[in-house]
Protein backbone atom coordinates (compact mmCIF):
# COMPACT_ATOMS: atom_id res chain seq x y z
CA UNK A 1 0.00 0.00 0.00
CA UNK A 2 3.02 2.72 0.84
CA UNK A 3 4.77 1.62 -2.45
CA UNK A 4 1.20 1.89 -4.45
CA UNK A 5 0.78 5.49 -3.35
CA UNK A 6 4.04 6.91 -3.70
CA UNK A 7 4.64 5.18 -6.61
CA UNK A 8 1.50 6.89 -8.12
CA UNK A 9 2.33 10.36 -6.64
CA UNK A 10 5.59 10.05 -8.66
CA UNK A 11 3.65 9.25 -11.39
CA UNK A 12 1.29 11.73 -10.73
CA UNK A 13 4.22 14.70 -10.75
CA UNK A 14 6.20 12.78 -13.15
CA UNK A 15 2.86 12.66 -15.96
CA UNK A 16 2.70 16.59 -15.22
CA UNK A 17 5.83 17.69 -16.13
CA UNK A 18 5.69 15.56 -19.45
CA UNK A 19 2.73 17.26 -20.18
CA UNK A 20 4.38 20.76 -19.95
CA UNK A 21 7.06 19.73 -21.92
CA UNK A 22 4.82 17.65 -24.53
CA UNK A 23 3.07 21.38 -24.62
CA UNK A 24 6.21 23.39 -25.90
CA UNK A 25 6.81 20.14 -27.96
CA UNK A 26 3.34 21.37 -29.99
CA UNK A 27 3.77 24.54 -29.49
CA UNK A 28 7.00 24.45 -31.70
CA UNK A 29 5.01 22.12 -34.35
CA UNK A 30 2.68 25.16 -34.50
CA UNK A 31 5.26 27.55 -35.03
CA UNK A 32 6.50 25.73 -37.70
CA UNK A 33 2.78 25.38 -39.42
CA UNK A 34 2.39 29.31 -39.39
CA UNK A 35 5.62 30.00 -40.76
CA UNK A 36 5.18 27.75 -43.53
CA UNK A 37 2.03 29.45 -43.97
CA UNK A 38 3.64 33.14 -43.63
CA UNK A 39 6.29 32.04 -46.46
CA UNK A 40 3.86 30.03 -48.69
CA UNK A 41 1.74 33.50 -48.32
CA UNK A 42 4.70 36.08 -49.03
CA UNK A 43 5.77 33.52 -52.31
CA UNK A 44 1.94 33.31 -53.27
CA UNK A 45 2.05 37.48 -52.93
CA UNK A 46 5.36 37.97 -54.76
CA UNK A 47 4.46 35.80 -57.63
CA UNK A 48 0.80 36.69 -57.94
CA UNK A 49 1.28 40.02 -60.07
CA UNK A 50 3.90 38.89 -62.00
CA UNK A 51 1.45 35.98 -62.93
CA UNK A 52 0.01 35.90 -66.88
CA UNK A 53 -1.67 33.92 -69.22
CA UNK A 54 0.22 32.33 -72.61
CA UNK A 55 -1.99 30.56 -74.42
CA UNK A 56 -3.15 27.56 -72.19
CA UNK A 57 -0.62 27.80 -69.82
CA UNK A 58 0.24 30.16 -66.79
CA UNK A 59 3.46 31.61 -66.71
CA UNK A 60 5.14 33.80 -63.91
CA UNK A 61 8.29 35.94 -64.12
CA UNK A 62 9.93 37.30 -60.85
CA UNK A 63 13.04 38.56 -59.79
CA UNK A 64 14.87 39.24 -56.94
CA UNK A 65 18.43 40.40 -56.31
CA UNK A 66 20.44 37.81 -55.02
CA UNK A 67 21.21 39.61 -51.26
CA UNK A 68 17.55 39.03 -50.42
CA UNK A 69 17.91 35.50 -52.05
CA UNK A 70 20.40 34.70 -50.04
CA UNK A 71 18.86 36.61 -46.76
CA UNK A 72 15.84 34.01 -47.26
CA UNK A 73 17.76 30.89 -47.77
CA UNK A 74 19.89 32.20 -44.33
CA UNK A 75 17.06 32.89 -42.84
CA UNK A 76 14.93 29.43 -43.64
CA UNK A 77 18.08 27.35 -42.73
CA UNK A 78 18.64 29.55 -38.85
CA UNK A 79 14.83 28.59 -38.31
CA UNK A 80 14.68 24.98 -39.45
CA UNK A 81 18.22 25.10 -37.07
CA UNK A 82 16.41 26.65 -34.42
CA UNK A 83 13.46 24.43 -34.26
CA UNK A 84 15.07 21.45 -34.43
CA UNK A 85 17.92 22.28 -31.43
CA UNK A 86 14.87 23.03 -29.28
CA UNK A 87 13.33 19.27 -30.05
CA UNK A 88 16.31 17.68 -29.02
CA UNK A 89 16.46 19.68 -26.07
CA UNK A 90 13.35 18.65 -25.10
CA UNK A 91 13.86 15.39 -25.96
CA UNK A 92 16.85 15.29 -23.78
CA UNK A 93 14.82 17.36 -21.19
CA UNK A 94 11.87 14.65 -21.29
CA UNK A 95 14.81 11.56 -20.81
CA UNK A 96 16.65 13.35 -17.83
CA UNK A 97 12.98 14.16 -16.51
CA UNK A 98 12.10 10.43 -16.04
CA UNK A 99 15.45 9.13 -15.45
CA UNK A 100 15.52 11.11 -12.70
CA UNK A 101 12.11 10.54 -11.22
CA UNK A 102 12.63 6.58 -11.62
CA UNK A 103 16.37 6.73 -9.98
CA UNK A 104 14.37 9.23 -6.80
CA UNK A 105 11.62 6.11 -6.19
CA UNK A 106 14.11 3.45 -6.27
CA UNK A 107 16.65 5.62 -3.82
CA UNK A 108 13.67 6.06 -1.81
CA UNK A 109 11.98 2.57 -1.84
CA UNK A 110 15.73 1.00 -1.05
CA UNK A 111 15.95 3.90 2.61
CA UNK A 112 12.87 2.00 3.12
CA UNK A 113 13.78 -1.66 2.20
CA UNK A 114 15.59 -3.99 4.71
CA UNK A 115 18.20 -5.27 1.97
CA UNK A 116 18.32 -8.94 3.93
CA UNK A 117 14.86 -9.28 4.60
CA UNK A 118 13.58 -7.02 1.10
CA UNK A 119 10.46 -6.26 3.01
CA UNK A 120 9.69 -2.96 4.81
CA UNK A 121 12.26 -1.78 7.11
CA UNK A 122 11.34 0.26 10.86
CA UNK A 123 12.24 3.67 9.17
CA UNK A 124 8.85 2.90 7.25
CA UNK A 125 6.51 1.87 10.13
CA UNK A 126 5.32 5.65 10.54
CA UNK A 127 4.29 6.18 7.10
CA UNK A 128 2.99 2.49 6.39
CA UNK A 129 0.91 2.40 9.84
CA UNK A 130 -1.17 6.10 8.84
CA UNK A 131 -2.06 5.05 5.94
CA UNK A 132 -3.29 1.64 6.56
CA UNK A 133 -5.00 3.34 10.10
CA UNK A 134 -6.68 5.90 7.09
CA UNK A 135 -7.66 3.69 4.91
CA UNK A 136 -9.61 1.81 7.87
CA UNK A 137 -11.37 4.71 9.14
CA UNK A 138 -12.17 5.62 5.38
CA UNK A 139 -13.78 2.73 4.69
CA UNK A 140 -14.79 1.48 8.19
CA UNK A 141 -12.70 -1.85 7.77
CA UNK A 142 -11.05 -3.70 10.41
CA UNK A 143 -7.60 -3.55 10.90
CA UNK A 144 -4.92 -5.82 12.96
CA UNK A 145 -1.12 -5.76 13.96
CA UNK A 146 0.72 -8.62 14.20
CA UNK A 147 3.91 -9.32 16.35
CA UNK A 148 6.16 -12.37 15.29
CA UNK A 149 9.14 -12.76 17.03
CA UNK A 150 11.62 -15.67 16.17
CA UNK A 151 12.03 -17.92 19.66
CA UNK A 152 16.23 -18.76 20.70
CA UNK A 153 17.56 -16.87 17.79
CA UNK A 154 20.82 -16.47 19.99
CA UNK A 155 21.28 -20.00 19.86
CA UNK A 156 21.10 -20.24 16.12
CA UNK A 157 23.84 -17.54 15.97
CA UNK A 158 26.08 -19.03 18.50
CA UNK A 159 25.40 -22.46 17.34
CA UNK A 160 25.43 -22.39 13.42
CA UNK A 161 26.98 -18.85 12.93
CA UNK A 162 25.61 -15.08 12.07
CA UNK A 163 25.59 -15.84 8.16
CA UNK A 164 22.89 -19.18 9.19
CA UNK A 165 21.13 -16.56 11.68
CA UNK A 166 20.83 -14.03 8.39
CA UNK A 167 19.62 -16.94 6.11
CA UNK A 168 17.14 -17.44 8.67
CA UNK A 169 16.29 -14.13 9.22
CA UNK A 170 15.43 -14.02 5.63
CA UNK A 171 13.80 -17.51 5.27
CA UNK A 172 10.77 -15.79 8.05
CA UNK A 173 10.42 -12.83 6.03
CA UNK A 174 9.58 -14.85 3.09
CA UNK A 175 7.21 -17.24 5.45
CA UNK A 176 5.55 -14.17 6.32
CA UNK A 177 4.88 -12.39 2.77
CA UNK A 178 3.94 -15.46 1.44
CA UNK A 179 1.01 -16.28 4.51
CA UNK A 180 -0.41 -12.55 3.88
CA UNK A 181 -1.92 -10.82 0.83
CA UNK A 182 -0.41 -7.92 -1.35
CA UNK A 183 -2.68 -5.59 0.61
CA UNK A 184 -1.13 -6.21 3.50
CA UNK A 185 2.37 -5.24 5.09
CA UNK A 186 5.36 -6.75 6.50
CA UNK A 187 8.11 -4.72 8.37
CA UNK A 188 11.47 -6.20 9.98
CA UNK A 189 10.46 -4.32 13.31
CA UNK A 190 14.24 -5.59 15.05
CA UNK A 191 16.46 -7.51 14.95
CA UNK A 192 14.67 -10.86 14.83
CA UNK A 193 11.20 -9.30 15.11
CA UNK A 194 8.59 -8.18 12.56
CA UNK A 195 5.57 -6.28 12.85
CA UNK A 196 2.80 -7.62 10.15
CA UNK A 197 -0.02 -5.34 9.69
CA UNK A 198 -3.07 -6.93 8.26
CA UNK A 199 -5.70 -4.70 6.14
CA UNK A 200 -9.58 -5.42 6.39
CA UNK A 201 -8.89 -8.20 8.72
CA UNK A 202 -10.19 -8.60 12.40
CA UNK A 203 -8.39 -10.66 15.18
CA UNK A 204 -10.30 -13.30 14.13
CA UNK A 205 -8.87 -13.02 10.46
CA UNK A 206 -5.23 -12.49 12.06
CA UNK A 207 -5.25 -16.19 14.00
CA UNK A 208 -5.98 -17.39 10.36
CA UNK A 209 -3.06 -16.06 9.12
CA UNK A 210 -1.09 -17.30 12.40
CA UNK A 211 -2.06 -20.82 11.71
CA UNK A 212 -0.47 -20.42 7.65
CA UNK A 213 2.50 -19.22 9.29
CA UNK A 214 2.83 -22.33 12.02
CA UNK A 215 1.91 -25.00 9.28
CA UNK A 216 4.69 -23.48 6.89
CA UNK A 217 7.38 -23.32 9.24
CA UNK A 218 6.63 -26.49 10.61
CA UNK A 219 7.28 -27.83 7.02
CA UNK A 220 9.93 -25.16 6.79
CA UNK A 221 11.54 -27.07 10.02
CA UNK A 222 11.00 -31.28 8.40
CA UNK A 223 13.49 -30.20 5.48
CA UNK A 224 16.09 -29.91 7.90
CA UNK A 225 17.55 -26.43 7.09
CA UNK A 226 19.13 -26.33 11.28
CA UNK A 227 20.49 -29.71 12.32
CA UNK A 228 18.71 -30.48 15.12
CA UNK A 229 17.27 -27.44 16.00
CA UNK A 230 13.62 -26.53 15.16
CA UNK A 231 12.70 -22.93 14.15
CA UNK A 232 9.58 -21.71 15.87
CA UNK A 233 8.14 -17.92 16.23
CA UNK A 234 5.74 -16.47 19.14
CA UNK A 235 3.19 -14.30 17.77
CA UNK A 236 1.00 -11.87 19.16
CA UNK A 237 -2.40 -9.76 17.69
CA UNK A 238 -4.08 -6.62 18.42
CA UNK A 239 -6.69 -4.94 16.46
CA UNK A 240 -6.97 -1.16 16.12
CA UNK A 241 -9.86 0.88 16.99
CA UNK A 242 -9.96 4.87 16.94
CA UNK A 243 -9.53 4.80 20.73
CA UNK A 244 -5.81 3.30 20.29
CA UNK A 245 -3.34 4.55 18.95
CA UNK A 246 0.13 2.71 17.67
CA UNK A 247 2.03 2.62 20.78
CA UNK A 248 -0.92 1.72 22.34
CA UNK A 249 -1.66 -1.17 19.87
CA UNK A 250 2.18 -2.33 19.47
CA UNK A 251 2.28 -2.82 23.20
CA UNK A 252 -0.94 -5.12 22.54
CA UNK A 253 0.42 -6.92 20.65
CA UNK A 254 4.26 -7.46 22.44
CA UNK A 255 2.36 -8.44 25.14
CA UNK A 256 0.18 -11.11 23.13
CA UNK A 257 3.74 -12.46 21.51
CA UNK A 258 5.07 -12.90 25.31
CA UNK A 259 2.15 -14.43 26.57
CA UNK A 260 2.48 -16.91 23.18
CA UNK A 261 6.74 -17.10 24.17
CA UNK A 262 5.75 -18.22 27.75
CA UNK A 263 3.11 -20.37 27.06
CA UNK A 264 5.55 -22.57 24.18
CA UNK A 265 8.29 -22.48 27.03
CA UNK A 266 5.55 -24.36 29.38
CA UNK A 267 4.60 -26.61 26.79
CA UNK A 268 8.25 -27.49 25.61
Amino acid sequence: MLKEGKSQSVLARVSGQLAVIEKRDWELWLIVTLSGIVVGAGLLALTFPSAFMSGERLRMEIEVSRELFLGLVALLILFNTYIITRRLELRKTREALISTALQGELLRLQSFTDPLTEVFNRRSLDEMTAKYISRAKRLGKPLSFMLVDADRFKEVNTRFGHLTGDFVIAEIATLLKAAVRGSDGVVRYGGDEFLVILADAPQDGGQVVIERITKSLEDWNRAGHLAGFDLTLSMGLAEWSEEKNLDQMLHEADQAMYSSKEESKTTN
